[in-house]
């Protein structure tokens, strides 16, 4: 198994707490091996193998445990009475009424619970309502780059980083050797998965074709400012007529199944959220080239998104800054922290340099601001703007 450490360490900070441990990311994430990562962490510091209760409702040994009721009592009868019990329950969205035994099973004293799911509604309505202020959310992506290192080897940085932007960070493709055939079939599974399972069920989406087109339209301009009215509007001239509601329909499902993120805008000196034209990123490149073939002149939209994806990961709401007619690639917000984000593929061309820099130079607060390219030149300081690598910062 490929070790989750950032992940583990979170679950581990929360064990014994008395809040509901909900894991959520998109399907073959990694959040089972998490669970299981987790489970051999408490058999090695003295838990004990029948106080742990496992279910995974992929699984078809548990196909009967389909509604709330008939959960709650099954663990129920299973639990120790003098004994902690740490109760998994893997993609329980497939239980109807889950959060009822979810609820259930939280008020015991005796008992831990950590639930996964594949879909964000996991934590909306009457979940949400029912566990107001009782749980916390670890949001698992693919494999960064440095959990792809840990895995392949620390050679060859360079080459490595084109191949995990090649092929995928899905943490299975990595056993596939970057075989092209092997991930391209791997990957066609998820994206079949996803789409079928999680968005065309789960909305009742009846024209698959419309719903493929937005997906190959997101993942087309991932990097790019766009509204609704916008994707309506370019689809339509295009000669597929697709409607406002729609299209945010279709956003909404492929969002809530972790297909793609939103970044929304930030207007940097006014302090504020804009409310029109945000920006899209996919979970993972290697589903965008499945989907649309290696696009060469997209390389800068790319790595966009491999930095967006990173800076998630560490915590930060992302958003896309505003500073009068000048853009930054990225604001990151974690609580008291804001750090700014500019990011390109080279920056040799002095005129290049100036128009990267002038974005950051033009934010007049002394929060910390990155200029982040694939140039492999030592780290360099323009009058507090740092120069990094983007290799030595996704290593860091």
């Amino acid at each position: 198994m490929i070790n989750r450490d950032m992940y583990l360490k979170k679950l581990i900070g929360f064990k014994d707490h008395p809040l509901i441990k909900v894991i959520t990311g998109i399907r073959r994430c990694g959040k089972s091996t998490l669970l299981e990562l987790f489970r051999e962490y408490l058999l090695e510091n003295g838990v004990k193998n029948d106080q742990i209760i496992s279910i995974n409702f992929e699984d078809m040994n548990f196909s009967n445990l389909d509604d709330a009721q008939k959960l709650h009592d099954f663990v129920d009868s299973r639990l120790k009475k003098n004994a902690k019990n740490y109760v998994f329950l893997d993609e329980i969205q497939k239980v109807v009424d889950f959060q009822k035994a979810v609820d259930g099973l939280y008020i015991k004293k005796n008992v831990d619970i950590y639930i996964t799911g594949s879909n964000a509604h996991l934590l909306s309505g009457e979940l949400a309502t029912l566990l107001s202020g009782r749980y916390v959310e670890i949001e698992m992506l693919p494999l960064s780059f440095k959990e792809y290192i840990e895995f392949t080897g620390k050679n060859d940085l360079s080459r490595k980083f084109a191949d995990y932007v090649r092929y995928s960070s899905f943490p299975f493709a990595v056993y596939l050797n970057n075989d092209a055939g092997k991930v391209r079939d791997y990957l066609s599974g998820i994206y079949n998965t996803v789409i079928l399972k999680d968005v065309v069920a789960k909305k009742k989406i009846a024209d698959m074709l419309m719903l493929e087109s937005v997906v190959r339209f997101m993942f087309d301009n991932i990097g790019s400012l766009m509204s609704t009215k916008k994707i309506a509007d370019t689809m339509t001239s295009d000669g597929r007529k697709i409607s406002t509601h729609t299209v945010e329909s279709y956003i909404s499902a492929l969002m809530d199944s972790f297909i793609i993120y939103r970044a929304k805008r930030y207007d940097v000196k006014g302090k504020q959220y804009l409310k029109t034209n945000d920006k899209y990123y996919i979970c993972d490149i290697g589903l965008r080239s499945f989907l649309l073939g290696n696009k060469g002149g997209d390389a800068g939209y790319v790595l966009e998104n491999v930095i967006y994806l990173e800076l998630l990961r560490r915590g930060y709401d992302v958003y896309v800054g505003k500073v009068g007619d000048k853009e930054v690639d990225f604001v990151a917000i974690k609580q008291d922290t804001v750090e700014y984000y500019q990011v390109a593929l080279t920056v040799r061309d002095e005129n290049k340099l100036k128009t990267e820099l002038a974005s950051l130079q033009a934010i007049s607060d002394h929060n910390p601001k990155y200029l982040l390219t694939l140039d492999d030149d030592p780290p360099a300081n323009h009058n507090g703007i740092k120069q990094i690598n983007v290799i030595d910062f996704l290593m860091e």
